[in-house]
């Protein structure tokens, strides 16, 4: 396995990634809280609303940065 088709795999997990916590965000402001009660995992909705909105932005520049390098071609020479 070459370092393009592992750059690849992290693009499509990370695009995959993006798609769910997309859907998970609420439009209203309720986000996780409205999906069955309150997020067990975190302290309070708000918390756990922070931290999807921080794995979102995370995943974005991974997807984005990884969209850029593998169009560009850089890695193919």
């Amino acid at each position: 396995m070459n370092v393009v088709t592992l750059l690849q795999i992290i693009w499509t997990v990370s695009a995959v990634g993006l798609i769910v916590l997309v859907l998970l965000h609420s439009p209203k402001g309720d986000g996780l809280g409205g999906i069955g009660g309150q997020a067990q995992l975190f302290q309070s909705a708000k918390s756990a609303e922070k931290t999807l909105n921080r794995v979102t932005w995370g995943l974005t520049i991974v997807f984005m940065g990884l969209t850029v390098i593998l169009s560009a071609g850089w890695l193919n020479q």
